[in-house]
């Protein structure tokens, strides 16, 4: 947090936030910071193949027959709050986790 008020001070409008701001935007930095550092410890063992894949870059026109909207509410996570399971069903050999 002691970086956190290094870096608002030197900003131009810092004398303009109130106490209360200023405590705001440091535990929002805060609390981002712990959570980036879980990700990335979570990450580190996981040993990924590809780690920087994201799922906006999946290509849905390749012929692959992916569906763009049951991608997307997989991607969302609902499965995993509602406690369901998820089965990946391909061919085999291509690399399923």
């Amino acid at each position: 947090m002691a970086a956190a008020w290094r870096q608002l001070a030197e900003q131009n409008n810092a004398k303009e936030l109130s106490r209360d701001e200023w405590l705001g935007l440091m535990l929002d930095r805060e609390i981002a910071m712990r959570a980036d550092k879980r990700v990335r410890n979570r990450l580190a063992p996981a040993k990924l193949h590809f780690p920087e894949a994201c799922i906006e870059d999946i290509d849905f026109a390749a012929p692959r027959g992916l569906d763009r909207r049951n991608t997307m509410a997989l991607a969302q996570g609902e499965w995993l709050k509602a406690h369901e399971n998820l089965i990946v069903i391909s061919p085999g050999m291509i690399g399923k986790p």
